[in-house]
């Protein structure tokens, strides 16, 4: 009896807990599911922007259209069929050759894809589902335009940088930017602006700290040349303006800075281990580009641990 007592009683309890751990694993299993959705969504929804945005990279720099005609092998000119047209995965069926002429497409198409879903994904790792989730993302995908553009044309539409200029006014106004130090120093002044009001400010002082900047840097060498070489083109300026219209005043100059030192570490080897290189007209958009990506999605961080580092926070 006491056999039988245990056997129904102490022995039924382990089956019992691993009846009531399965339903708790499974609701488990399912919220990871659940968490991941977003990101698969996004990574796809990346993917096929980063497809649209391999248009622009293509017919901006030669000011065509963007709509039309449909998308077509720039060697036979035959329009790409969809299933031809599915991102990353048509270039890796296809092994990276047009169906038609057999002509290698370039590694850039894929290369552009990936980088605008890894865009959208960062973005939501350090947003979220929010307001500063979409500004960052349109930004980032404007700014990887430039970056390729300039790498490969040495070209900076300025279709993009002024369409923008213009998003990046209206994000100010819905979107609250780092107006670091301008809020301390109105305040110090005895005027104390709506968050609106100063995140606007903020925009266009970042903007005239961006453009302005890189403007009197560009016009100095070009005097100090005796006006015979441009050694800052006008698109740089134009992509700093519309930098600083979304990042603020901190970090635009944070970008300067990323990308005046990624150039410099970059350039200054290549030009010193190579002749090759002395001439060369390096893409300075590009690496601007890069830093200001950065920025938008961690130089905030980057910015509050140099300030408690230095002690003023």
């Amino acid at each position: 009896m006491p056999r039988r007592g245990g056997c129904f009683g102490q022995g039924a309890r382990p089956a019992l807990l691993f009846r009531e751990q399965k339903p708790s694993r499974k609701r488990q299993e399912i919220v990871e599911i659940t968490v991941l959705i977003p990101y698969a969504v996004c990574g796809v929804l990346g993917l096929v922007f980063g497809s649209f945005l391999n248009v622009c990279i293509a017919r901006l720099p030669k000011r065509e259209s963007i709509v039309t005609p449909r998308s077509h092998c720039p060697r036979c000119g035959h329009p790409i069929r969809w299933y031809d047209n599915v991102p990353v995965a048509s270039y890796v069926i296809l092994a990276g050759r047009c169906r038609d002429c057999r002509a290698r497409i370039s590694p850039i198409y894929p290369l552009v894809e990936l980088l605008t879903a890894g865009i959208w994904i960062a973005g939501l790792t350090r947003y979220g589902l929010s307001p500063e989730f979409i500004k960052v993302t349109v930004f980032n995908m404007l700014v990887l335009i430039v970056v390729f553009t300039d790498l490969l044309e040495r070209s900076v539409p300025h279709a993009v940088t002024i369409f923008g200029m213009a998003a990046g006014v209206c994000f100010s106004l819905l979107v609250p930017m780092d107006a670091r130090p301008l809020g301390w120093i109105l305040g110090r002044l005895g005027y104390f602006p709506s968050e609106i009001t100063l995140s606007v400010f903020a925009g266009i002082v970042g903007a005239l700290i961006g453009g302005g900047l890189f403007y009197a840097v560009g016009e100095a060498f070009y005097l100090a040349s005796g006006r015979q070489k441009e050694y800052l083109g006008f698109g740089d300026v134009m992509l700093m303006l519309m930098v600083g219209f979304y990042l603020g005043p901190p970090l635009t100059l944070m970008t300067v800075l990323l990308g005046s030192l990624g150039g410099t570490l970059v350039a200054l080897p290549l030009t010193v281990a190579s002749s090759r290189f002395r001439n060369y007209h390096w893409p300075y958009a590009t690496f601007l580009g890069v830093a200001a990506i950065y920025t938008s999605l961690w130089g905030a961080a980057l910015l509050d641990a140099y300030l408690r580092w230095a002690g003023f926070a």
